[in-house]
């Protein structure tokens, strides 16, 4: 009998992506929140929001909520996050 193995991976597609460099200040900075649509992710960037603004004055904070967590971040989403100078993804339980 003979085993067949299958690799679910794909192919790479166009050019590699790139980190952004690093911002000197979050001073003043826009930063947009993508919550996976999981219990604890709302609370989670309540408490990391309060922080961003009094310790680091943060201007403004962009939150959305994905549909699900198991689901990309739908495309209109990251249109919306594209104005922000950083962006944090988060996972809670």
């Amino acid at each position: 009998m003979t085993i067949r193995v299958l690799d679910p991976r794909q192919s790479a597609h166009g050019e590699a992506l790139r980190m952004a460099p690093p911002l000197a200040s979050l001073e003043g900075a826009v930063v947009g929140m993508i919550d996976n649509a999981k219990i604890g992710t709302e609370r989670l960037f309540d408490f990391i929001e309060d922080i961003l603004k009094k310790e680091y004055r943060v201007r403004e904070c962009i939150r959305r909520r994905k549909p699900d967590a198991s689901r990309p971040v739908p495309q209109p989403m990251l249109m919306e996050m594209s104005g922000a100078d950083a962006i944090l993804a988060a996972t809670g339980d």
